[in-house]
């Protein structure tokens, strides 16, 4: 037990994965294991191509929300 508190149970769970080392989600193409299921689902993008984060401005499109928007503050 590290000490860290967490306001929700799922931030918990979560944190306890880092101690533990379990990784219950796994990519069914690669192999590879994660601590949350946003994670592989984020990561699947790598193998299906998947870009649903589109600029309004340009129409390019990124796997990750936060590219998009590091795209925007370039218009």
């Amino acid at each position: 037990e590290c000490g860290r508190r967490f306001r929700s149970t799922w931030d918990l769970l979560t944190h306890v994965r880092t101690h533990s080392g379990e990784k219950p989600f796994t990519c069914p193409d690669c192999g590879k294991s994660f601590t949350m299921n946003s994670t592989l689902t984020r990561h699947r993008r790598l193998h299906t191509g998947e870009r649903p984060h589109v600029c309004g401005d340009c129409g390019k499109s990124f796997s990750r929300k936060s590219r998009l928007a590091q795209h925007q503050n370039l218009h």
